[in-house]
């Protein structure tokens, strides 16, 4: 089941974290364009091939998009 990361029902797809708080408006439109530089951000580097380094740079991108959701639905 996929559910959308700025939907009230994010809390139905993890089984870890049992408790969720609504987010505002503005913070469910923060997390979006976190979340969109984010996927622009890995694209760009996409778009200049592949390698070993592009490989460890966009898994930077992903960690780097975690904690800043992670900061805004704290």
């Amino acid at each position: 089941m996929r559910v959308d990361s700025a939907s009230d029902e994010r809390t139905v797809n993890n089984a870890v974290r049992h408790q969720y708080r609504v987010l505002t408006d503005e913070e469910k439109e923060a997390v979006v364009a976190l979340k969109d530089k984010g996927a622009e951000f890995i694209a760009l580097c996409q778009s200049r091939g592949a390698s070993r380094e592009l490989s460890i740079a966009i898994t930077k991108i992903e960690e780097a998009v975690m904690w800043a959701v992670k900061h805004v639905t704290k």
